[in-house]
């Protein structure tokens, strides 16, 4: 049974073998885990669909199109193998005849007879001399020094990444834009409806969804953040297809919520954790990732005070969010302490005005200092 390198999309035309999970010439089981493969865009496993010997024919680091055929799973093949392998091991568990053992008295008897040459001492002057250079001599410089660096290859999810970064700078026109939010009433809201939102939905009420619900209402009433440009046209989406910036060992991905205006918060949670699980145990496919309109990305999980987030071409926008904390804000002429988040809009200033792109920020404000209770669905 061959193996080959499935499609996964239509503009994915080669994979890389990132790991071999089993060795060559070993039995595996049918949905073992065989390999890794990474494309430009998401990482995929294979697994084996029935029992039997696996056989490598393309190792680890190679990069090959799809449909090409990277091993083979030989069925009924580990039976004989298993056999051969316990006759070998009965041959080995005989004890040996007299005639070897005879053979092997003599042998260690004239090994015994030879005496062990003995190594002379170094002259004393050559002895000093060695101590001095060891003493006098200079340390190697940084760039001399062997085995403290190492080289290897990028991943191809890692050379896309930096391919697209570099080319939102070359051809957009990125500014940012800064906002902060007061956050009380989301967190009195998730302490107070927090347990009874869990044992209704079956999920956990977080921060995204108020967020994710925010932008969708907000792309609504700013069609220019929503849109794209495509050579002299201006794209309009009538709809709110929201990435979810995810974290994984091997890059930043971002799968899409489609629709997000029409979901409740639960549906959401659940959609952003079901996600994080598929790139935890990379099982992302490459539809999840695609016809996404806008994008949020969340420094603050990794403590991010602000930052300047980049734009997810071919999209005009992308909301920042940031770590909370509690800092001293005016309220009523007083000064309270208040749980606060720093917000960035990053959008290609050649379709969105700053005018547009700052009354956008602060309708996403609103929404999250001011959440309507309703769409909770308590």
């Amino acid at each position: 049974m061959e193996i080959k390198v499935p499609s996964v999309g239509e503009s994915v035309y080669e994979a890389t073998i990132a790991k071999w999970h089993k060795q060559d010439g070993e039995r595996v089981e049918k949905n073992d885990l065989l390999c890794e493969l990474e494309t430009d865009k998401i990482t995929l496993e294979l697994n084996a669909d029935a029992d039997g010997v696996l056989s490598i024919r393309v190792p680890e680091g190679e990069t090959v199109e799809i449909d090409a055929v990277i091993g083979a799973i030989e069925e009924g093949a580990g039976e004989k193998k298993e056999k051969e392998e316990a006759k070998e091991e009965k041959k080995e568990e005989k004890p040996p005849g007299k005639k070897e053992e005879k053979k092997a008295e003599k042998k260690a008897e004239k090994k015994e007879e030879k005496p062990a040459p003995e190594k002379e001492a170094p002259p004393a002057k050559e002895a000093e001399k060695e101590e001095k250079a060891a003493k006098a001599a200079p340390a190697r410089p940084a760039a001399e020094e062997a085995g403290r660096t190492r080289r290897q290859p990028m991943s191809r999810l890692r050379r896309r990444i930096a391919e697209r970064l570099v080319a939102v700078r070359q051809q957009t026109a990125m500014l940012t834009t800064f906002s902060e939010a007061d956050l009380t009433r989301i967190l009195a809201l998730r302490k107070k409806h927090g347990e009874a939102f869990e044992k209704r939905h079956g999920v956990r009420l977080g921060f995204m969804s108020f967020f994710v619900k925010a932008c969708a209402e907000a792309l609504k009433e700013f069609p220019e953040v929503n849109a794209r440009i495509d050579g002299d046209d201006i794209v309009y989406h009538d709809y709110q297809h929201i990435g979810v910036a995810i974290g994984s060992g091997k890059g930043l991905v971002v799968p899409v919520v489609r629709d997000a205006d029409g979901m409740d918060f639960a549906a959401i949670e659940q959609a952003v954790r079901d996600f994080a699980e598929k790139v935890e145990s990379n099982r992302l496919d490459l539809s999840d990732l695609e016809g996404g309109t806008f994008t949020i990305t969340n420094g603050g999980v990794y403590g991010s005070l602000l930052s300047t987030p980049i734009l997810n071409p071919p999209q005009s926008a992308i909301l920042g969010m940031h770590v909370i904390q509690e800092r001293p804000v005016a309220r009523d002429g007083e000064i309270v302490i208040r749980p606060m988040m720093y917000l960035a809009l990053s959008y290609d200033h050649r379709l969105v005005d700053g005018r547009e792109a700052v009354n956008f920020l602060k309708r996403i404000k609103e929404f999250v200092e001011e959440p309507d209770e309703m769409l909770l669905e308590l």
